[in-house]
């Protein structure tokens, strides 16, 4: 409901009669729906109450102040312990405080000179029509709720007032535990997106909070929804709930789809998404708070508002990080490093041949050749704010065009590492620890000596180069299979012709390309210049790693110091490094 109403208040008459001096309870006609004549900007009209819409579930511990002052909490004088409907009428049960800053309003209540009961109130929807008989504007109110009920010294409803008859001697009040499982079932109720009356019937029916929370699953359930799994972990209901809250609001700011479960949370407002964090907290008082304590409280205490907004981010960020991924990493070998160490990379030689066993049944030994090549993982972040305004204002849009561009930045990141392997050095690589070259060069003979642009020719000639390549030992042909002829935009076409006059002259057993190579076009790539390159998974030349507890960008979040409002933080744990040269060729081009 918007928050921006202006707080509208209805006045009755109280009877000390039902006044229990043990319990500190009376009660109390709160209203009738009685009409009261109000003006707008178009002049009079009678504003009526439509009792039958309110919540009566949510009026239970709404705050009771003295006189309508919402300053100081010496001024929060009891709560309403319930409320119910009688007929037209609508009967609070009000419970005044034990506090000695409560003692002069619990004496005039109980000795009657103070009988006036107020109700102050907000309205989100009326239906507008006019009075038969008089002709006169009626504006009703369909969609309201009560904020604060005050005790004050002059009514204004004279058919509402404290109740006439006597009360009992005893009043049975709500122990703590009770009030405890009546609020968790109505929090069931409100995450789980069900109706108010289904938490009061639950509560009417007596059901503790496991079974309310089997009753919301079974009803969910008889949707026809999609089971959701979740890790295991201390509060998996909770869990599930803030796993559909997450995707509601990433939904909600990058305008997609969201699931029936979402769905609900997808039109939350930030305001909203705030009170329901705050309210499972069990922080007390929210009715009475203005939108910028509320969202305030929510960043700055122990609610998951925060991890509400960052999980959001995060949804976002990461669609948009694989989105901008570059087809530079399917060159690569994927693995995870477990710290910042230098990553070690042992490479074994080829086993070589079996050897024939004579009689005497013996079995020679025999070695291989290794080497070592290694790179290291280094941390690339930024840092972003959203706006104290922006929060307030709902602009979730802000946060979602900032994830969304980090998420792209991570993406180019990568690319940049890896495409720096490929051209440092004027396009020869980094050198190779295990001969001491480049990793593009002509002892390794995977650099092309005649240069010129794709052809079958320079591609019979890169093929070939690749399946002559020997293993560790110098001796063993490998027999590379190409796969990917890599190229930067200027040779695009060029390269698919080719592609094409090679699969079209040839047939199976005699064309050397029979697997096809697959075209890769990367504009990060130096102009003319193209390569040829093995599957990764079986003849790895580049290699990229993420921290193994931090795979791809992370976002995280804290309190704004630069700006006022919330910080975010976007950090990559990312390296590379070229681990081997025979899966791989260069040709400088024409």
């Amino acid at each position: 409901m918007p928050e921006t109403l202006d707080l509208v208040t209805r006045r009755a008459e109280t009877r000390p009669t039902t006044w229990n001096e043990e319990a500190l309870t009376v009660e109390a006609v709160l209203s009738t729906g009685a009409p009261v004549q109000r003006r707008d900007a178009l002049g009079p009209y009678v504003e009526r109450l439509d009792l039958s819409t309110l919540a009566l579930s949510e009026l239970e511990g709404v705050p009771l102040l003295d006189g309508h002052r919402q300053s100081g909490s010496e001024n929060v004088v009891g709560i309403i312990q319930s409320a119910r409907r009688e007929g037209e009428a609508l009967v609070g049960v009000l419970r005044l405080s034990a506090a000695d800053d409560a003692a002069n309003v619990r004496a005039k209540v109980g000795e009657g000179t103070l009988r006036g009961v107020s109700v102050g109130y907000a309205v989100s929807a009326f239906e507008d029509s006019t009075d038969s008989d008089t002709g006169q504007r009626v504006r009703t109110a369909t969609a309201w709720r009560i904020l604060e009920v005050s005790l004050v010294a002059i009514p204004a409803d004279p058919s509402a007032k404290i109740r006439s008859h006597e009360m009992p001697d005893t009043i049975e009040v709500p122990s703590e535990d009770v009030v405890q499982t009546r609020t968790a079932i109505r929090e069931i109720a409100r995450t789980a997106g069900l109706e108010p009356t289904w938490a009061d019937e639950q509560i009417d029916n007596g059901a503790d909070v496991t079974a309310a929370r089997a009753a919301a699953f079974e009803h969910l359930a008889n949707r026809e929804t999609p089971t959701i799994q979740t890790q295991r972990g201390p509060n998996p209901d909770h869990a599930v709930i803030f796993e559909r809250r997450v995707e509601g609001l990433a939904a909600r700011m990058g305008g997609a789809e969201p699931s029936d479960e979402a769905r609900p949370y997808a039109n939350m407002a930030l305001i909203d998404q705030a009170r329901s964090s705050l309210q499972a907290a069990g922080v007390a008082g929210l009715n009475t708070m203005s939108r910028e304590e509320i969202l305030h409280r929510a960043l700055h205490t122990t609610s998951d508002f925060p991890n509400l907004l960052t999980a959001s981010g995060n949804r976002v960020l990461m669609p948009a990080y694989q989105a901008a991924s570059s087809p530079i990493k399917r060159l690569a070998r994927k693995t995870n490093a477990p710290d910042f160490r230098p990553l070690s990379q042992l490479k074994i030689g080829e086993f070589g041949k079996l050897d024939k066993v004579n009689e005497s049944g013996e079995i020679k030994g025999t070695t291989t050749s290794e080497t070592i090549e290694g790179y290291r993982l280094e941390t690339f972040g930024r840092i972003f704010g959203l706006s104290r305004q922006a929060i307030i204002n709902d602009d979730l849009a802000a946060l979602g065009r900032w994830a969304s561009m980090m998420g792209q930045a991570a993406a180019e990141t990568e690319a940049d590492q890896l495409i720096s392997l490929i051209t440092e050095s004027n396009g020869v690589g980094p050198v190779i620890k295990e001969t001491g070259n480049p990793l593009f060069d002509a002892d390794h003979g995977n650099l092309a000596s005649v240069a010129g642009a794709p052809s079958v020719d320079t591609l019979s000639a890169a093929r070939l180069a690749m399946r002559m390549q020997k293993g560790l030992g110098g001796d063993q042909p490998i027999n590379v299979t190409p796969k990917y002829l890599v190229i930067a935009p200027d040779l695009e076409t060029t390269a698919e012709k080719v592609l094409a006059e090679l699969r079209a002259a040839t047939v199976d057993e005699q064309n050397p390309f029979s697997g096809r190579l697959e075209l890769m076009v990367e504009a990060r790539l130096p102009e003319t210049a193209w390569y040829v390159f093995a599957d990764p998974a079986t003849v790895p030349v580049l290699e990229y790693a993420y921290l193994s507890s931090a795979q791809g960008p992370q976002l995280s979040s804290r309190d704004g110091w630069e700006v006022l409002g919330r910080e975010f933080r976007v950090t990559l744990d990312f390296g590379c490094g070229a681990v081997d040269y025979r899966g791989a060729y260069r040709n400088a081009g024409a």
